[in-house]
């Protein structure tokens, strides 16, 4: 099993039923570090940023997924996103999206 940690799309259950034919569980957790951005890709869709500040933080969901899911999670996000490990502040490692 992988985690992945969430802080957009991803958390709507439509685009979790259309991503996954399914509804996800997730928990609250924090991404110490990062920030959402001012820019969105395609103007649009948000994205987070590395700041190495520590008072930036970023607080999002983490979804359990099998790794067959974690390839349509890469489909979804397409080109625009890369998938980097991360840790989290509940101790877990997990994945997430950022700009690509």
């Amino acid at each position: 099993m992988h985690y992945l940690f969430t802080y957009g799309t991803l958390q709507n259950i439509s685009i979790q039923k259309q991503v996954f034919g399914r509804t996800l569980a997730g928990i609250h957790d924090v991404l110490n570090g990062y920030q959402i951005s001012s820019e969105k890709i395609m103007g649009r869709y948000l994205v987070i940023e590395k700041t190495n500040k520590k008072e930036s933080k970023t607080e999002g969901i983490v979804y359990e997924l099998h790794k067959s899911e974690l390839i349509k999670v890469d489909l979804y996000e397409g080109k625009a996103y890369k998938r980097i490990k991360v840790g989290l502040k509940s101790g877990k490692s997990a994945w997430v999206y950022l700009k690509a």
